[in-house]
């Protein structure tokens, strides 16, 4: 069994509330969550407007499956328009 764990920091520049902050969020995370059938959840930056941090996990009996699906996590994150990718890590146990 392979475990894989993304996380992500975002930077989110247009928004000027939580409540906006949340909207975008949220559609992120439901087209992640759809399209690719990983846990997706929010783990830092929780009451700042414009950071936040998400963590992605799949597991899989494949670790190259496991790190493929995780890397288009990463660009499908990097295509949308409204939020800027700091940085990410990917692990994989």
């Amino acid at each position: 069994m392979t475990i894989g764990v993304l996380q992500l920091d975002l930077f989110i520049p247009q928004v000027n509330s939580l409540k906006s902050k949340r909207r975008i969020l949220k559609s992120l995370k439901d087209k992640i969550r759809h399209k690719f059938n990983v846990s997706i959840a929010e783990i830092d930056h929780l009451d700042k407007w414009q950071r936040q941090s998400l963590a992605v996990a799949c597991v899989n009996s494949d670790k190259r499956l496991v790190n493929s699906l995780l890397s288009k996590v990463v660009n499908l994150t990097q295509a949308q328009h409204s939020i800027e990718l700091i940085n990410y890590v990917i692990d994989v146990y």
